[in-house]
């Protein structure tokens, strides 16, 4: 069988890559695609040649033995598992890994039933040994690296993460100091536009605080505690808030009159932070003394809250990118640009939808949609 494989070594890459190809998009490098078969099929070669001498086990030390073994003490291991590394470090797929290997396996059986050519039981085990060490190899090797990847990956965007936090926390906790430290001196009050200062940032610190919370919640996570609240009350509570964060920012809040009989069935912190960054882009995105719309009311079996706000609309294809984690579309950059990430994700978690429609030259309407329940609701 060696001098077979050995004679048709050509053919059989060639077929090998024609397979490859098919499955891979366009552009992937040609020397990449042949690389581990022609060292498998090299490697393959030289363990038949050995079994052919007499001391038939040395061949273990190329091949492996069966059931495999230490990589280093395999060429097949070491070479397979550079393959596997070297196919995820060029896009391919765990399960373009594995047929990588069975291609060979198919084209050496192909061809050798198109030449006549007959594979002895013995040389057919010692090519099923071969082939189960080099996939096994390579797979291990291949998912290793892709966690290592995976793991790198995550460690970065979580430091991204922790940067943006820390540096937003640092200026606005620094305005609030140093605007407290000038209250103290006794030559401003708290009512003048230094207290509107501190205002701004205790304010901008809850939100931040609010913010983060919601999002260590989703990601870790952790349950959602779901209740039966009533709607009118609900947003009571944001109307709280939000109104004093209407009057540091020069805004306007409105809300409209709720059924006092609706009621919502959610996690209520979650909600409140979605519903409250809603707000707080409104009141950050629109222009000053403006009206910002929050409306609460039932269609059909859904129950929506509103949030419009007086941005002047969206540009196009913004509404298709601006739930992205790190993504924002005014011109103040401030902020980490996770809020309507989380806030969908807040809304998802109690069964909910949260979109967005944009009204040309006006503004924007974000809302939430969740089931509706009742206050008296038997359920």
């Amino acid at each position: 069988m060696h001098q077979f494989l050995t004679d048709n070594r050509a053919e059989l890459i060639a077929r090998c890559r024609s397979k490859v190809a098919q499955r891979s998009a366009s552009g992937t490098p040609g020397d990449e695609l042949d690389f581990g078969v022609s060292v498998f099929l090299d490697q393959l070669i030289k363990t038949l040649q050995v079994e052919q001498t007499s001391e038939p086990m040395r061949s273990r030390k190329v091949s492996g033995p069966t059931g495999g073994g230490k990589p280093e003490l395999s060429e097949i291991g070491e070479s397979a598992a550079l393959h596997g590394k070297e196919l995820l470090q060029h896009g391919f797929t765990l399960d373009e890994v594995v047929h990588d290997y069975g291609d060979l396996c198919q084209a050496i059986s192909d061809l050798a039933f198109e030449r006549g050519e007959t594979i002895g039981i013995d040389e057919f085990r010692t090519l099923n040994r071969c082939l189960d060490n080099a996939i096994a190899n390579a797979v291990t090797e291949f998912g290793y690296q892709h966690d290592v990847a995976l793991a790198e990956r995550q460690a970065m965007e979580l430091n991204e993460r922790l940067g943006f936090f820390a540096h937003e926390l640092r200026n606005q906790l620094c305005t609030a100091t140093l605007a407290l430290s000038i209250i103290k001196q006794g030559k401003v009050g708290l009512s003048g536009a230094t207290g509107g200062v501190l205002d701004r940032a205790l304010v901008g610190l809850g939100n931040l605080i609010d913010r983060s919370l919601a999002e260590v919640r989703m990601t870790a996570g952790i349950p959602v505690q779901n209740r039966l609240y009533s709607l009118a009350d609900f947003i009571a509570e944001i109307k709280l808030s939000a109104t004093l964060e209407a009057d540091v920012k020069g805004c306007v809040l409105k809300v409209s009159e709720v059924d006092p009989l609706l009621a919502i069935d959610v996690d209520r912190d979650l909600l409140l932070s979605a519903t409250g960054n809603l707000l707080q882009n409104a009141f950050k995105f629109s222009r000053p003394r403006s009206e910002i719309a929050l409306n609460a009311y039932a269609v059909a079996d859904r129950i929506l809250i509103d949030v419009e706000d007086r941005c002047g609309g969206l540009a196009a294809g913004a509404a298709d990118t601006m739930f992205l984690p790190f993504v924002q579309e005014g011109e103040d950059r401030s902020g980490l640009g996770l809020g309507l990430s989380i806030s969908r994700r807040s809304v998802e978690a109690n069964h909910g939808l949260l979109s967005v429609r944009s009204i040309p030259g006006s503004g924007c309407v974000f809302t939430i949609d969740l089931p509706r329940h009742l206050v008296a609701d038997p359920d």
